[in-house]
Formats: C-alpha cells, sequence, structure tokens
C-alpha cells in the first residue's frame, strides 16, 4: 500500500538549511549558547556541551539522573537559547501513543478525518521522565527519531527540522520505572547525567532562584535559521579515513570485550563520527581529530553497551560507572592515528 507525505503545516521551506556559516562563526555562536544556557544551569558545562553538540549533530539527547537535578532546566534553556520550537511531554503510566504523536479525529462539518498534530511536531521535543510510560507510548517514538516522521492512517507526515528529542529519565531503581529497551536506548545519539551541583553552586541557586525562574529571562542567542547555518556547517566537516577507521576500531573493541554482552551496533560507529563532527565545528575546526573522537566515546557509547552479569555482580544494581569505565579503558587501549594529543 502507498502512503502519502504530508509535510508539517506552516514550515514553509524548513527543508532548506539557508547557507552554510563560517567554522569559525560556528564555533563563536556555539560558545554564546553554551554561556546563554550556563546562566541557568551553573557548574555543568560538560553536560551543556554535549547537549549542544548533539543538537548540531542532529541526534537525540538521553539526561539520566536522580530527581530534581536540573534534567528539564538543561533541556528547556537548550530550546529557548536556539529560538526554535519546542513542545514537552510528560510521561505517565497512562500516556496512549497517540499523545506522543497526534491522532485522527472525525471532522462532523467536512465529513471526513483529520490528523491533529501531537507535541512530537517540534524541533525540540522535551520528553520528561520517558521510563514512567509504558513500552509501547516509548516506542511511539522510535520511528520519530529515526526517520523524522510520523505515520498514521496510511500517511506519512515528515516532522520539522531539525528535530531533536532531549529524553530525561530517572535511575531505573526508583519506583514506577520502566528501563529502555536497548533497541530504543541506540536511539538516543549519547547520555548525560547532571550530577548534584557543587556546594557554592547550589548555595548561588538559593539566591537567584528565591522569586522567580531564571528560564524567565533566558533570551534568544541564536535563530532558527542560524541553527539549520550551523548544522549545515557540520555537515560539511571533513573525517579523514585514518579517524573514520579508528571509530570503527572502538566500536569493534566494545564488541569483542570480555566483560560486555553487547557491543555498539554500526548506528554506535556512524554518531560518534556525526558527534566527533558537532564537537570539532564547535572548537573553530573544518576536520575532524581522534581528540574528538575520544572526548565523546562515553556519552555516546556507554548507554548501548550491556556488561555481563559477572562484570556487574549481584551487589551492584547501578552498572553505568561500570560501563564507563570500560569505555574509558578501551579507549585507553585502542591505538590512535597519528596527530592525536594521546600517545599510547
Amino acid at each position: 500500500m502507498s502512503e502519502t507525505v504530508v509535510t508539517a503545516a506552516g514550515t514553509g521551506d524548513s527543508g532548506a538549511q539557508g547557507g552554510v556559516m563560517g567554522i569559525d562563526e560556528v564555533g563563536s555562536r556555539a560558545a554564546d549558547i553554551v554561556q546563554n544556557v550556563e546562566t541557568v544551569i551553573a557548574g555543568k558545562r560538560d553536560a551543556v556541551t554535549a547537549a549542544l553538540t548533539v543538537l548540531l549533530a542532529e541526534g537525540h539527547l538521553l539526561i539520566e539522573d536522580v530527581p530534581g537535578v536540573g534534567k528539564t532546566m538543561l533541556a528547556k534553556a537548550l530550546a529557548r537559547s536556539v529560538g526554535s520550537s519546542v513542545s514537552r511531554i510528560q510521561f505517565t503510566p497512562d500516556l496512549l501513543p497517540s499523545d506522543v504523536t497526534g491522532v485522527s479525529i472525525f471532522d462532523q462539518q467536512s465529513r471526513r478525518f483529520e490528523f491533529k498534530r501531537g507535541p512530537v511536531f517540534a524541533n525540540i521535543v522535551i520528553g520528561d521522565e520517558i521510563n514512567r510510560a509504558s513500552p509501547k507510548t516509548q516506542s511511539a517514538l522510535l520511528e520519530c527519531m529515526e526517520e523524522g516522521q510520523v505515520t498514521a492512517d496510511g500517511k506519512t507526515y515528515v516532522l520539522d527540522q531539525p528535530f531533536t528529542v532531549v529524553a530525561t529519565q530517572n535511575p531505573v531503581e526508583m519506583e514506577g520505572t520502566y528501563p529502555l529497551p536497548e533497541a530504543q536506548r541506540d536511539r538516543f545519539m549519547a547520555r548525560v547525567s547532571m550530577g548534584y551541583p557543587s556546594a557554592p553552586d547550589e548555595l548561588a541557586m538559593l539566591s537567584t532562584r528565591e522569586t522567580s525562574s531564571p528560564l524567565d529571562r533566558l533570551g534568544t542567542v541564536v535563530s532558527l535559521a542560524e541553527l539549520r547555518a550551523m548544522i549545515a556547517a557540520v555537515q560539511h566537516v571533513f573525517t579523514s579515513q585514518p579517524v573514520k577507521e579508528y571509530a570503527v576500531e572502538l566500536a569493534r573493541a566494545t564488541r569483542d570485550d570480555r566483560q560486555l554482552r553487547l557491543g555498539a551496533s554500526p548506528r554506535a560507529t556512524l554518531q560518534l563520527i556525526r558527534a566527533a563532527k558537532a564537537h570539532a565545528a564547535m572548537h573553530g575546526r573544518d576536520f575532524v581529530l581522534p581528540d574528538d573522537v575520544d572526548a565523546l566515546a562515553v556519552p555516546v557509547l556507554a548507554h548501548r553497551l550491556v556488561p555481563t552479569s559477572r562484570a556487574v555482580g549481584s551487589h551492584d544494581r547501578d552498572s553505568g560507572p561500570l560501563i564507563d569505565a570500560i569505555v574509558r579503558r578501551i579507549v585507553g587501549e585502542t591505538p590512535v592515528p597519528v596527530g592525536s594529543a594521546r600517545r599510547n
């Protein structure tokens, strides 16, 4: 059966990137975005940089940590900084797939069904506490994240670009959570953790947020057209053959490691290179270094890996730190091409 393709309403020529921005300007604008977000999220430079890297690489971000450390605040601050359309979905056990993607409603006057678009039709979709919804609802995002479209009643609705899902989740051992299946975790380009703030940052937060939220004062530093130009510039960043081979060797090493029963997929290798290109552009370079790959190996690869039961041990329910350590070990043991700051 053939499908009818429908573009998102009101987007105009949203697929056009509007030109390619110079690489020096990309680095400057990226620094402006990071600085703007840090007026809301203090002391979390690594998490903020990783979030922007994923956005410029046209990926999706998973933020995992305990409640109350600023996961949703980071997603909202990033969305407001780039002037894009944004929607928020609060995932709950009773949330239905149609609550995410949209539903066809019968119009009495026109005597036909009309598709009412769901909150997934936005440039940045914030999925709050994604692992509190049922697996069926979680899977509703898979087509959107992988193909940038929604299919309903034989029609395919193309999502506006850029399209990024920024999902937050609580640790799986907390009450009322459903662990994300491996297939869905693999759709996220990177996973980051916020961690608790330092004592000075937490003390400063008490003073700045007594009467209002800093999000209310957060302005836009990059327009949607400029964001598209930045993304286009990232796509033109050069990746040499040795760097590509290095990324492949890292992925293959995870598949052969004795402490892992599930290694990185080919999708992980592709997204590692995409993220490395964005990382290079944010640092004002139009070429990728092995150091860019090293910097992103843990956030891009770790959440896709599954350790063996022997590696985890019966006493350790949180395998996250263990997997991070395994990835760092693999990075340290894998020979790098000439030109890296790291030497074996």
